[in-house]
């Protein structure tokens, strides 16, 4: 008979066993739920609501239990259904009567709350642990490359110089962001709901601050039916996790352009790479086109639970069992990702020489050669279209702006001095931009020592 099956007169069909169960996936919780247990039965203990020797029992039995999960000699049983009755299940049979007394006091409901909170934490520092490991290479390879000149892009057109020391800031400043999405994901997990009960807390004089404090949370719940039923910490991971995953798709997706013989900005390291059943020249990107494809799995897994959750009265419901699956799906998703972009970005190989050309072309100085009429007293908009009438006037002599002589660019406009040529020099269009945030090296290295501060908090 099942411990809840009192008021049944008849087993569960083998059917219902089956896809009622959830112990295929929530074992995961082992270690959660155990010491979840060991801090209830300690406060049941403390609180003299069971009798001490019991508490004392329940807690060492449970200790025994945990250690042979972590030596992989426990049988999860499927007709126990879940990890709280399994785990529940071996101690009794164990330790005898004081094993039915741990449940005293607490629901599944509160219980499955208490291990997915602590699981949470554990993989928002987890993910906060490989961000800053990545944080940190995108800062060696800024370093490294202050004065690598390579073009910028809007529309995936080339637009202005840049930096491959800015390109990698930019990126440098969405992950720091995702670290701060999962501090705050962190933030709400860190509240123990253990006490809500089924939903309507208990008669028992439970000391949940007790409990707080011997598994390490900030605080408590302040509603018992919220307590069994909110999943927002589970629901701010998957939205992290997904952003993060997009950051990384964005950047796989340039490191993917970037590798093809068109730009050729970039050499993938072969530990990174496959070849094809049939073109013996291929190097494809593999590890980048996956993490890129694998995004799409991580917003899927935000979105069946936002849908699983959008339609659920409180409190509990069996639907929030579905929660568990999307969450570790995500999860190993993402640190498979992380783990992977991390290594794969650290062993690539950046032909400066190759960007400092690309720079060169596709007028990347016009708004530069605009910007020195202005300086020189001509108002933006009419150096603007002064500027792109030279530009047609190159496309036609299939030439740049620097081939031009200084005869042909008074041609267009009397402004132009033979300091121009300097002026719309890559180099010199970099260095001029020197406002905090601007791709000038000098604003760079600013940036790449505020990065190292806030790794350092």
């Amino acid at each position: 008979m099942k411990l809840w099956g009192g008021r049944f007169s008849k087993s569960t069909d083998h059917l219902m066993d089956d896809f009622h169960s959830s112990i295929s996936f929530d074992k995961r919780l082992a270690e959660q739920d155990i010491t979840g247990s060991i801090a209830h039965a300690t406060m049941l203990g403390e609180q003299g609501i069971i009798p001490q020797a019991d508490a004392d029992k329940i807690v060492e039995g449970l200790k025994g239990i945990l250690e042979d999960v972590h030596a992989g000699k426990i049988e999860w049983m499927v007709d126990a259904e879940d990890i709280h009755m399994n785990v529940e299940t071996i101690l009794t049979q164990r330790i005898g009567e004081a094993g039915k007394k741990l449940h005293t006091g607490r629901s599944r409901n509160d219980q499955v709350a208490l291990d997915a909170r602590m699981y949470c934490k554990l993989a928002c520092e987890e993910t906060a642990e490989m961000l800053n490991d990545l944080l940190s290479v995108i800062l060696d390879i800024a370093q490294d490359n202050l004065h690598t000149i390579m073009p910028g892009y809007t529309h995936m057109q080339k637009a202005q110089p840049i930096t491959l020391a800015h390109h990698m800031m930019a990126y440098f400043q969405m992950f720091l962001r995702d670290r701060r999405r999962f501090r705050n994901a962190y933030d709400a997990a860190d509240v123990m709901p253990l006490g809500s009960g089924a939903l309507a807390g208990t008669t028992y004089p439970l000391n949940r601050e007790r409990v707080a404090e011997l598994l390490g949370f900030s605080a408590i719940t302040d509603n018992s039916l919220d307590g069994v039923s909110d999943r927002d910490f589970l629901l701010d991971f998957l939205s992290a996790a997904s952003i993060c995953m997009m950051h990384l798709s964005r950047f796989c997706e340039e490191l993917i352009l970037w590798n093809t013989n068109e730009f050729r900005f970039v050499e993938m390291d072969d530990a990174f790479a496959t070849g094809s059943s049939i073109m013996p020249q291929k190097k494809n990107p593999d590890a980048a086109e996956l993490i890129r494809g694998k995004t799409g799995r991580v917003y899927g897994d935000l979105m069946a639970l936002l849908t699983v959750m959008k339609g659920i009265p409180l409190a509990y419901n069996k639907d929030m069992q579905e929660d568990k699956e999307a969450f570790f799906d995500a999860r190993d998703t993402l640190v498979k990702g992380l783990t992977v972009f991390t290594a794969m970005l650290k062993s690539c190989t950046f032909r400066k020489e190759v960007m400092e050309k690309g720079a060169s072309g596709g007028f990347t100085n016009a708004t530069d050669a605009a910007d020195y009429m202005v300086k020189h007293g001509v108002p933006f908009r009419d150096a603007h279209a002064v500027v792109g009438k030279l530009v047609a006037h190159c496309l036609n002599e299939n030439k740049a702006l620097l081939d031009l002589t200084l005869e042909e660019l008074k041609s267009f406009h009397p402004v132009f001095e033979q300091d121009v040529f300097e002026d719309l020099s890559m180099l010199a269009c970099v260095e001029k931009r020197r406002i905090p945030g601007a791709p000038a090296p000098d604003m760079v290295q600013l940036a790449i020592d505020k990065g190292r501060r806030a790794l350092a908090e």
